[in-house]
């Protein structure tokens, strides 16, 4: 963690939308494309890291993106997100998606992911971030656990990049 900076509350950085789930926004099945739950999960992610560190971000990673349950057609979709920890220059952004029936009130949990997000400075490389301040049970508990996702996103990537470079040929390697 950097010393030299002042934590910033977790509810600073939490961001809300709601969208009404139109037949456009849904597939043969009449619930909603996952890849659009995909799109507007980073799009939230994005507004809670600006929101954290005010300053332009990237996706580095989403990970943990479990579907849990189908969005229908004519609910509305709500999308809650807030920067959970911090590293260096990245962020891990948690976020759960509720359906709501407007009819009933019904609402239930439909999604829950967990995106990395990297600050930039003015020349677009990765900048400092201030560290994050948890306020209650839920964001502590989500505080507490991320190094440990930190560390499987790293040893993934460490994977992935090994691997990546064992597939390539004796020719790859001559250009």
């Amino acid at each position: 963690m950097r010393e030299d900076a002042n934590p910033i509350p977790v509810s600073q950085s939490r961001s809300i939308m709601t969208e009404l789930v139109f037949p456009t926004d849904t597939n043969h099945h009449g619930t909603m494309f996952g890849g659009t739950v995909m799109k507007y999960i980073d799009k939230i992610s994005a507004i809670a890291a600006i929101r954290h560190c005010r300053k332009p971000v990237v996706t580095a990673s989403t990970d943990s993106m479990d579907f849990v349950s189908p969005i229908r057609m004519g609910e509305a979709v709500e999308l809650e997100a807030f920067v959970t920890w911090t590293h260096r220059s990245s962020m891990e952004v948690y976020v759960v998606v509720r359906a709501e029936n407007l009819f009933t009130g019904e609402r239930r949990v439909t999604v829950t992911a967990f995106s990395t997000f990297v600050a930039l400075n003015e020349q677009g490389k990765p900048t400092a971030v201030p560290p994050v301040m948890p306020g209650n049970d839920q964001e502590r508990k989500l505080h507490d656990s991320a190094p440990e996702r930190h560390a499987l996103r790293m040893k993934r990537r460490q994977e992935r990049f090994s691997t990546a470079d064992s597939e390539t040929t004796d020719d790859d390697r001559k250009l």
